[in-house]
């Protein structure tokens, strides 16, 4: 979901809540992400108690901070634990320790954070991602979430989640880019050697079966329809360059990016177009044809179905001072 740019130099605060068993990795994420942006963030990690915490790996974690720290925050990460420290309540003090976040503050998790989101009913009816192998628990556990277990994360609005591990990266980079915009978010991305952004959802990471032996990828039909979206590319193009038949190459193509081959070119576009929109001065209509959008009407409503706003909107909002 977008969201109007924060003020370009003002220093967010960013508090990542350590709970026991923590996933030492995820809980670095923030920290090296957005402490990446140029100092547009102040990442601090607390505890619930103001003790120190078990990681699910061989050591502790000592943090500097307590709850108190929650109550400061514009923005709250509450990272991942041990899929075994999951359980249908929160113990008191955590759930003292949200009770303390500031209502307006954005609230993020990463992983099995959202189980600690919804067992403090900030999720009820709101739509949210977690790891797809704890899919069919959270449902059993949170009927009145809307999870979708397909994505890398969800943004709805003050509250974001994001799936497992490494989508930890991919929230933060779109803290960064609904912030401050795609450069920084690009240039935070160079600095952390980490995608600026990645195609598809979890679908491409569920256990399949084993692909038949000689199985091509699709990935070279995909840098190939990546020069040409300008182009009308329809699924006959596609396949024919891959050289398969249309039902193999959509099934192909859908287990290794998580997609339709129609769903990944309009996201593709839509993400072009959102660079034009920051770094040219063109049309509308002219971004438009350039992305592969038959007319500007056509470029407006995906951008608004993406993003949830006008081309010019968006443009007044992230385009780039030169």
């Amino acid at each position: 979901m977008w969201r109007t740019k924060r003020t370009a130099r003002r220093t967010e605060r960013v508090v990542v809540l350590a709970l026991d068993g923590v996933y030492p990795f995820e809980l670095g994420i923030p920290a090296r992400i957005l402490g990446a942006a140029d100092g547009r963030y102040e990442v601090l990690t607390c505890t619930a108690d103001g003790r120190p915490v078990r990681s699910n790996a061989d050591f502790g974690i000592t943090v500097d901070h307590g709850p108190e720290a929650l109550a400061t925050a514009d923005t709250v990460v509450i990272a991942p634990v041990s899929p075994d420290r999951v359980t249908d309540g929160l113990p008191e003090e955590v759930a003292a320790a949200l009770a303390l976040i500031r209502p307006e503050s954005r609230i993020v998790s990463i992983c099995t954070g959202a189980f600690v989101l919804a067992a403090a009913g900030l999720l009820d009816g709101r739509r949210a991602t977690t790891h797809w192998q704890l899919a069919g628990l959270f449902r059993r556990m949170y009927p009145h979430v809307e999870l979708d277990p397909d994505v890398l994360f969800v943004d709805d609005g003050r509250i974001l989640t994001s799936a497992g591990a490494a989508s930890g990266v991919d929230v933060c980079l779109h803290l960064v880019r609904g912030d401050h915009g795609s450069r920084l978010a690009n240039t935070v991305a160079r600095r952390c050697v980490v995608p600026p952004f990645r195609d598809g959802g979890q679908a491409q990471y569920i256990e399949q079966p084993v692909p038949e032996q000689g199985a091509v990828s699709t990935a070279a039909t995909r840098a190939w329809a990546m020069e040409r979206l300008g182009e009308p590319l329809a699924l006959a193009d596609l396949a024919a360059h891959a050289r398969m038949s249309l039902r193999t190459f959509a099934r192909r193509f859908h287990d290794e990016v998580g997609l339709s081959p129609g769903r990944w070119l309009i996201q593709q576009r839509v993400a072009r177009a959102q660079h034009l929109l920051e770094s040219s001065d063109l049309t509308v209509d002219q971004i438009a044809g350039r992305v592969g959008f038959a007319t500007g009407a056509s470029l407006r409503r995906h951008l608004h179905a993406a993003i949830g706003v006008s081309p010019q909107a968006y443009r007044r909002t992230f385009r780039t001072v030169r």
